[in-house]
């Protein structure tokens, strides 16, 4: 690949509908044109995770991600190189952990919560994306996706969301909103913002 990677960050609170979004976008592209990078397959070992008050795990912290790794793995990607690394399945014992490859591509998407709260991944952002909604959907989000995905019960759900998630969005999150080159709002859809992202993308494609 000649042309050096478009590199756009996508980031909001937990449970603002990311993934959704993201697979909705992907999915109107080629493979080859699109390379995405997900901050959830950087979180270090589940033993060296902060803890709170409480002594509870804490995933909802910077520092719960390997944020030297993810670097260096985004300019490997700015650079034209690819690379591999190990699938985070969120400490589910009936998942098996894949070894995923991500290979250079004219676009990459880099998502995650601290996607622009990372300075070096932050400043080789080209164009940054950040996808909100209301507290309470959030929370009906985060109750229905960690016991489906994660087998979260709903008092445990409901501790992290208070404790862990909300501290987190408004201490490192909501203070970078206003940064965003871009602001998706997702309470009831993104349809229109994701026409116009996609149109962009296929521009950026066709120079």
């Amino acid at each position: 690949m000649s042309k050096t990677p478009y590199l756009i960050g996508i980031t909001g609170g937990s449970a603002s509908g990311k993934t959704l979004f993201l697979n909705s976008l992907i999915g109107k592209f080629d493979k080859k044109d699109i390379c995405l990078i997900s901050q959830d397959n950087y979180y270090i070992d589940r033993d060296k995770q902060p803890v709170d008050d409480n002594g509870v795990q804490n995933f909802d912290l910077p520092n719960s991600i390997d944020s030297e790794g993810l670097a260096e793995d985004v300019r490997k990607i700015k650079s034209g190189q690819g690379f591999t690394r190990k699938e985070y399945t969120f400490n589910n014992p009936a998942v098996t952990p894949r070894l995923l490859k991500f290979d250079a591509a004219p676009i990459v998407i880099i998502e995650g919560l601290f996607v622009m709260h990372f300075k070096e991944v932050n400043e080789s952002l080209n164009l940054r994306v950040f996808i909100e909604a209301k507290e309470h959907i959030r929370l009906k989000r985060r109750i229905i996706r960690d016991n489906n995905e994660r087998g979260y019960d709903l008092e445990d759900v409901l501790y992290r969301f208070e404790r862990h998630v909300m501290p987190t969005y408004d201490r490192y999150l909501a203070p970078l909103k206003n940064e965003a080159d871009l602001i998706i709002p997702n309470n009831t859809h993104f349809q229109n913002a994701l026409e116009v992202l996609t149109g962009f993308i296929q521009c950026r494609l066709n120079k």
